[in-house]
């Protein structure tokens, strides 16, 4: 299990954070975006054996995909850093895996969750884009925009593009968004690559010490424009780069890498098996050449010229 937490000047909040991980973790990956208090420090003296990772791009959504194209685990988990989520609620999330779900998202609003954060805009949009997802897709989703999530990692390659049974290409978008509409992205991709989604009540706590780079209206935009964007009539289709190249649908092969051609293959017709005739007696003529051979009376061995026959 690899537990990937995007840090960004979060010195103060990691001594709450890393200390309350459970045992038996795989990997810390810690995904810092050029933090500035000291961050990797502290990491590294709350546990030694964290591994860092230095974010390519800019925004959480960045983060996360850089994080989870280095981690090493069967089982993916997010993390925040800030304190808000608990690490001794993992093994929930793990245990939903291992029950049969595909991920295990956080849900603040499910029965036996909640929060200490959100403010009443925050869970008035939230519900808003429930309601909009859940009609687009046939979800029941009861939280759309929490950060504490699980997957197993062979789920990555369906969360990681719009179109599930593509690859994504990094250099034409990002895979998992920039910001913080990354949990929508998870959440709907997970329901357009058919992926089973359970949710787990889930307690956001306060953020500790410092301020989030959360803003409720222009994020929120964002998550509205990335629901759209996501949406089946926008995802399926081709762009430029996903057409075939010219000639390759010609009907030619092309060189191995012997630099032999290759003839095309003319297909043959399969001839229908031929009728069998109906069975009839058949008749023996006897050649003029055996009349009157001796022929070994009936219920007795022919004889192999090395002596008489014995009944």
């Amino acid at each position: 299990m690899s537990v990937v937490i995007p840090t960004r000047n979060e010195a103060k909040n990691l001594p709450m954070v890393i200390p309350r991980l459970p045992g038996g973790l795989f990997e810390v990956l810690i995904v810092d975006g050029c933090s500035t208090d000291g961050t990797v420090d502290v990491a590294r003296e709350l546990r030694s054996d964290v591994r860092f990772v230095e974010q390519t791009g800019q925004g959480k959504g960045n983060a996360l995909s850089t994080g989870f194209a280095a981690a090493r685990g069967d089982i993916l988990v997010t993390l925040d850093a800030d304190g808000s989520a608990d690490p001794a609620e993992i093994p929930r999330f793990v245990s939903a895996l291992v029950a049969g779900a595909d991920l295990a998202k956080g849900s603040r609003f499910a029965q036996g969750g909640g929060s200490a954060d959100i403010t009443r805009t925050r869970r008035l949009g939230n519900r808003v884009l429930c309601i909009l997802v859940n009609g687009i897709y046939g979800t029941g989703y009861t939280d759309l925009c929490y950060g504490y999530n699980a997957f197993w990692a062979d789920c990555l390659p369906a969360l990681s593009t719009s179109r599930p049974l593509y690859a994504a290409d990094p250099t034409l978008e990002s895979p998992l968004g920039e910001g913080f509409e990354v949990e929508t992205v998870l959440n709907v991709r997970a329901a357009k690559g058919a992926l089973r989604v359970w949710e787990v009540p889930s307690y956001e706590l306060r953020r500790i010490h410092g301020q989030s780079n959360l803003h409720a209206f222009r994020d929120g935009w964002r998550v509205v424009r990335t629901i759209w964007g996501e949406s089946p009539a926008f995802a399926a289709r081709y762009s430029p780069s996903a057409a075939a190249p010219p000639g390759s649908v010609d009907g030619i092969l092309p060189l191995p890498a012997t630099s032999q051609a290759i003839a095309p293959v003319t297909p043959v017709r399969a001839e229908a098996p031929p009728v069998p005739l109906p069975r009839t007696t058949p008749v023996i003529e006897q050649s003029p050449a055996l009349v009157g051979d001796s022929q070994p009376p009936p219920g007795t061995r022919a004889s192999n010229g090395h002596g008489p026959d014995k009944q």
